[in-house]
């Protein structure tokens, strides 16, 4: 690094001040002081205390960062009554094709960087290929920042990551960075992020590390970030996060904002994630994760509170695929996941992330809990299918689905209790309901609006399976373990709930 001026007299000069004032109040040896005791700070503060300036060290990373736009042909559909009933007139009235779908043209714009000489590229898969449309990709141009502009090729993305590597088309040496080590970062650290945003061309924002390992709740594979407050916008996508020695410790991928401007929470994937990611899509190797087969929930304080369990800790089963990894070793809905390959499941360590970074075919260790008990099993990970095969075997709990039904008559504790009014089963809810006649469950007839059961989603129509994992099949059943959970003075239940032939799922239901 050239030359880099530092100031930290002034910061000094109050440490001192305030070292001689803790010496007149005084501490008894051994004991406790604040985080921010000046005998404490004088050991941790940085030696040449924050930078007076980022320029040295952005001129010097600058020019490998890219700015990556592409051209797409989008189908558009040539009919004015698409979707609805009469789609198939207008088409007629065409004639000879008349009605066959068009195309328009797209654009995205993004950043990236450059990590080797001969113009290997890194960027976000979404740059190239933005979500939720129909877009062929046909044309890649990378602009450096001196303004030159190359064609590039796409070797090869990864959706899961949001990964994608370029090839600039060109037998130049082009200038390039490397990825550092992101397991090192630690909250506090200064990080520098260079990209485009709004296509502005080369910018540059500082800040720290917010926050490590922060899982945004997304569910996915990869829901693993680094959060900076460094000032990131849309176009900044594919850019990179660099570290005080000029190394890539994330790529900019995601910002929080109601406003879809920045508001100091961005979030990088972390360089220990993406790099041996973009490795392999650099070799042309197929990028292959472990698989489970279960749908999960996090432990919340609700959850929690209606098993009797600490916050935070390990993840609930709600549903387990037919013939899946989970379903041959034994896994069933219901059961806690606490410990995966011999990892402790947390927010920061999830059973998807845990999963995904194992190969296929590899025996897993799971530890769960089941019925209060602590259970071993081993599983044999399969391959994870790809996000849209996912996707589609994901079944929607859809409220607008159900069909209306006349109430029933209730409990008055239920109804206290758990803001619900419930019916038994029958032959006429069930045929209204389209679930077999001896369904053994107890029928939500009401739902009062201002109940955490109305919060979570509960609605008219869904069945009531089980409660603290104890079958419900009548409203005794059911009303019996609310009486259980009152007395044993849990702050919620655990139902186990299903809305017509969707697949179950566990909620925990405050008590009130």
């Amino acid at each position: 690094m050239n030359k880099v001026r530092y100031v930290y007299g002034l910061t000094s000069a109050l440490l001192v001040g305030g070292a001689a004032m803790s010496l007149i109040t005084g501490s008894p040896l051994g004991a406790q002081v604040a985080q921010n005791d000046d005998a404490v700070m004088n050991r941790v503060v940085p030696v040449a205390g924050a930078p007076a300036s980022f320029a040295d060290l952005t001129a010097q990373l600058a020019p490998a960062v890219v700015n990556i736009s592409t051209r797409q042909r989008v189908e558009v559909a040539n009919n004015p009554f698409a979707g609805t009933p009469f789609a198939d007139l207008f088409n007629g009235r065409q004639g000879n094709g008349g009605g066959a779908p068009q195309t328009r043209e797209a654009q995205s714009l993004g950043s990236g960087f450059i990590i080797s000489a001969d113009g290997i590229v890194v960027t976000n898969n979404h740059v190239i290929s933005p979500p939720d449309t129909r877009a062929k990709l046909e044309a890649i141009t990378v602009t450096l920042p001196d303004g030159t502009e190359y064609e590039a090729d796409l070797v090869g993305s990864d959706a899961a990551s949001d990964l994608a590597v370029l090839k600039i088309r060109s037998n130049k040496t082009f200038p390039f960075v490397k990825f550092g080590d992101s397991s090192s970062a630690r909250v506090g650290d200064w990080v520098v992020a260079i990209g485009n945003p709004f296509g502005l061309g080369g910018t540059v924002t500082s800040g720290i590390i917010s926050a490590v390992y922060r899982n945004t709740g997304q569910g996915g594979a990869y829901d693993r970030y680094l959060q900076t407050d460094a000032s990131i916008n849309r176009g900044n996508s594919g850019g990179p996060l660099f570290d005080m020695r000029g190394n890539v410790i994330g790529i900019n991928n995601a910002i929080f904002s109601p406003s879809g401007g920045s508001v100091g929470i961005g979030f990088a994937i972390p360089a220990e994630i993406a790099a041996p990611i973009v490795e392999k899509l650099r070799a042309g190797q197929e990028i292959q994760r472990g698989y489970l087969g279960v749908g999960l929930a996090p432990i919340d304080e609700d959850f929690a509170a209606s098993l009797g369990l600490p916050k935070r800790r390990g993840e609930l089963v709600q549903t387990v695929q037919d013939d899946s990894p989970a379903s041959r070793a034994g896994l069933k809905p219901g059961d806690i996941v606490v410990k995966v390959n011999g990892k402790d499941i947390s927010p920061e360590q999830t059973v998807s992330f845990t999963v995904a970074n194992l190969q296929p075919g590899a025996k897993v260790p799971v530890e769960l809990l089941r019925d209060g008990e602590r259970l071993n099993l081993t599983v044999t990970l399969g391959k994870r299918p790809s996000e849209a095969e996912l996707q589609s075997q994901t079944q929607t709990f859809d409220p607008e689905a159900d069909e209306p039904m006349a109430p029933g008559t209730s409990d008055a504790t239920i109804e206290q209790k758990l803001g619900l009014q419930v019916m038994p089963m029958n032959a006429a809810a069930a045929r209204a309901l389209g679930v077999p006649a001896d369904t053994k469950a107890v029928v939500v007839a009401a739902v009062d609006q201002n109940s955490d059961a109305a919060r979570k989603g509960l609605q008219r129509g869904d069945l009531i399976l089980s409660a603290n994992y104890q079958p419900t099949p009548t409203v005794e059943a059911l009303l019996a373990q609310v009486r259980a959970a009152t007395d044993a003075k849990r702050e919620a239940l655990l139902l186990r709930v299903q809305r017509r032939n969707n697949p179950p799922i566990f909620l925990a239901i405050r008590l009130r």
